[in-house]
């Protein structure tokens, strides 16, 4: 008996700045990020990209990527994507992509991946308020940064 339905492998999640594809769609990833460095808080992030690849599954899934505050239960903001694997030599790459994301506190964030409501994978995200360098100009609570 063939399986109709295999739970796919999260081959990586990566944290960054932005996405982009090449022509012959391979995917570059601008400003792979470790941890959040501000001067202030609040402040709202233009854009965090969440890339994702599955491989070595077979069916129909759903994504789910949850950015939380450092209580660990509180959900800053979550992504949902629906994706097919027609059979395990496959691979899907999924983006998440939280624009305008404002973060109040500093302290370790966790970044979830789930597939139909399995974790896959949970990461810390630090963000951390920083000193600013000596002379430098720190905009006013209304600018956002990017």
């Amino acid at each position: 008996m063939q399986p109709t339905r295999i739970l796919p492998d999260l081959q990586c999640s990566l944290p960054c700045e932005d996405v982009r594809q090449e022509a012959n769609g391979n995917f570059i990833l601008v400003g792979v990020i470790g941890m959040i460095r501000l001067t202030r808080l609040p402040v709202t992030a233009h854009k965090i990209c969440i890339f994702d690849r599955w491989t070595a599954g077979m069916g129909n899934f759903v994504e789910t990527v949850r950015f939380l505050s450092p209580d660990e239960t509180s959900v800053i903001r979550k992504s949902q994507v629906k994706f097919t694997l027609k059979n395990t030599t496959q691979h899907t790459t999924n983006v998440s992509i939280f624009g305008q994301l404002t973060l109040r506190e500093s302290g370790v964030h966790y970044i979830e991946v789930l597939i139909d409501d399995v974790l896959k994978m949970r990461y810390p995200m630090m963000v951390q308020v920083v000193k600013p360098p000596p002379g430098t100009r720190i905009p006013g609570p209304d600018t956002r940064t990017e």
